[in-house]
């Protein structure tokens, strides 16, 4: 298992990557699941959404097997007060907010959807470092260089 910038990932071997489709927001729940269609254009700062991009679906169509999707979490910490922390998880729990592009799925609790909704999950591939990154923050007034942390609006 390796981690790079917070990011942990089980060694999965290459798969072939489907074109992505329309994004869905699949409210998560104990009882079933209430869907419905989010109109990918649509970057509004309250609308509650996260977007992924073309990269970051392709990213976790490589990477993840069977029920594991990336989670997105917000931590305090990091140089400008709060940071992103992204992992494979494979548990769904009540408070969370499930989206799915193209079969690839990011979970945000509701707590962490406060901090990023609105916002961007993308992939980024450097020579110095690979790593998923939040890009487009409506809720951050800045952020680190590093892209890893940020300071929110009042």
């Amino acid at each position: 298992m390796a981690a790079v910038c917070g990011l942990s990932l089980t060694a999965a071997a290459l798969r072939a990557v489907a074109p992505w489709a329309r994004c869905r927001l699949l409210a998560s729940s104990r009882g079933p699941q209430a869907r419905r269609v989010a109109s990918s254009s649509s970057l509004e700062a309250g609308d509650g959404q996260i977007h992924l991009t073309a990269s970051c679906v392709q990213r976790l169509l490589e990477i993840t097997e069977g029920s594991e999707f990336l989670r997105l979490e917000v931590e305090g910490g990091g140089c400008s007060g709060f940071q992103y922390k992204f992992s494979l998880d494979t548990v769904i729990n009540p408070d969370d907010r499930v989206f799915e592009q193209g079969g690839a799925r990011v979970v945000v609790d509701s707590d962490s959807l406060a901090f990023v909704k609105g916002a961007q999950v993308d992939f980024s591939q450097e020579l110095i470092r690979s790593s998923f990154q939040v890009l487009n923050n409506p809720q951050a007034q800045q952020g680190c260089s590093c892209g890893s942390s940020f300071s929110i609006k009042l």
